[in-house]
């Protein structure tokens, strides 16, 4: 059997005996000191996995994997470093690495790491070469068969070859992320990995030296180069989730950018060409902030190019069994434990809760469910957070709608007490008046009940006296 082809960029003072000759034993190494011959490698020979050790010359090791990745979108990297934190671990690991050490773990460990990234990638080829439409495989990603997602699906196949920009619209936790990887997967640029920023996770001034990258010295703490999400997306997809939340400033050097399709890196006057697929999402209504002067209207409709409406789950009620069924099985691969099946009576519960989280909601549910389950393969409405008696006749009763979109101020309060008292008002009706029975569908006790409307009642009375 041929040995495994190991990449090593090391920093120039790591020697070649000690721990690293144990480490490296039976691997067909070869081994660079420079970013430059790093890339050369991986410009014209296939490596299993790269291993890239102490300190580079003039870049880090986010900047490796951003300038290196996109040589080969299967390779595993696998990175070490004496000083290496948590934080910066995270940080490679959200970028693609496959796995990150520290000086203080031993070198088994890394060995056992190596081995096991070359038969990721093997996996994947194989995933990969296997026979099928290949065209179809980010059909996976989308798990549902109601009208609704098949509107979803049939937007995808038509726009997922072509270069056009999609804005994804939907309530949160409606999978907008899982549709633009989708979007991704469907197109000619599926062998690069998407490139995803999350617009209202950095302040201004960060984010868009994340888009744009930067120079040495463009401002305090810019000690390195860097390269941006724009130029790390080049040949495939950037995927701006929450575009609502960017700044109005930053929005108007990403308007240029859609239009000249081409970046400046903040600190220097060239410009670079990017070949860029864009997809953004947003959960708020960009015509609302449109007219409240927080989002630009020309970018509004640069980005609107092809729309795609997320439905929310309470309108692909249908669906919710084979999502059920989906995170049942995903959880417990995960967790290697037997698969679990769902009571009738547990799935009509799920059937019939309101969602207001949606799809991501649903699968935390069945997470919860599946861990607190113990040794048990059957699952009951309880497990899911619902009492027998609410679940027998939870499907019943009509929820009040979501809040709406808050733009203006509002007292908190207010809004929960209405929606409390709709809640109540709502289980009464479907009882026909009976306290008991409408207790019960909601899983609560009668004085409980009582108590509630009591109190809201009270609560009414002194705003009518107040006003």
């Amino acid at each position: 059997m041929p040995l495994l082809k190991l990449l090593c960029l090391f920093s120039p003072d790591i020697p070649v005996d000690g721990e690293w000759h144990q480490i490296l034993t039976d691997f067909d190494v070869r081994r660079v000191n420079t970013l430059a011959e790093a890339h050369e490698v991986l410009s014209t020979q296939r490596m299993d996995c790269a291993l890239v050790a102490g300190a580079i010359p003039d870049v880090s090791f986010a900047e490796v994997l951003e300038l290196l990745q996109h040589l080969d979108a299967l390779l595993p990297f696998v990175f070490r470093g004496e000083d290496m934190t948590a934080g910066d671990a995270v940080r490679l690991i959200r970028l693609g690495a496959h796995h990150c050490f520290s000086g203080a773990d031993s070198p088994d460990a890394l060995r056992e790491c190596l081995e096991r990234a070359v038969e990721e990638r093997r996996r994947k080829e194989t995933t990969w070469n296997q026979g099928g439409d290949k065209r179809e495989e980010w059909r996976r990603l989308l798990v549902g068969e109601s009208p609704a997602m098949q509107d979803v699906e049939n937007t995808i196949r038509l726009v997922g070859a072509r270069r056009c920009t999609v804005l994804i619209t939907g309530e949160t936790g409606t999978g907008k992320e899982l549709a633009a990887r989708a979007l991704h997967m469907a197109g000619p640029r599926a062998h690069l990995p998407m490139v995803a920023v999350n617009c209202s996770a950095l302040p201004e001034n960060l984010l868009e030296a994340e888009l744009f990258g930067h120079v040495k010295g463009a401002f305090t703490g810019a000690v390195n180069h860097r390269v941006g999400r724009f130029e790390q997306a080049h040949k495939s997809t950037l995927f701006l989730d929450e575009i609502g939340d960017m700044p109005v400033a930053l929005q108007a050097k990403l308007l240029r950018v859609l239009q000249e399709r081409e970046i400046q890196r903040l600190g220097s006057s060239e410009t670079v060409r990017v070949d860029v697929r864009m997809v953004a999402a947003s959960n708020a209504n960009l015509l609302d902030l449109v007219r409240q002067g927080r989002f630009r209207e020309d970018l509004y409709y640069r980005l609107n190019v092809v729309p795609l409406q997320m439905p929310p789950l309470r309108q692909r009620r249908g669906d919710i069994a084979l999502l059920k069924r989906h995170f049942v099985k995903k959880v417990c691969d995960a967790e290697g434990l037997p698969l679990r099946t769902v009571a009738p009576e547990a799935l009509r519960v799920l059937e019939g809760a309101p969602w207001p989280g949606n799809v991501r909601q649903l699968e935390n549910t069945v997470e919860m469910a599946v861990v607190l389950s113990g040794d048990r393969v059957y699952l009951n409405a309880s497990d899911f957070g619902f009492t027998s008696s609410a679940g027998a006749k939870l499907a019943m009763i009509q929820f009040p709608a979501p809040a709406p979109e808050i733009h203006e101020a509002l007292d908190f309060e207010t809004a929960v007490t209405s929606y409390e008292r709709s809640l109540l008002e709502g289980a009464l009706h479907k009882a026909g008046g009976n306290k008991t029975n409408a207790a019960g569908m909601l899983g609560m006790k009668r004085t409980t009940l009582i108590m509630k409307l009591r109190s809201l009642d009270t609560m009414a009375n002194r705003v009518l006296l107040a006003g």
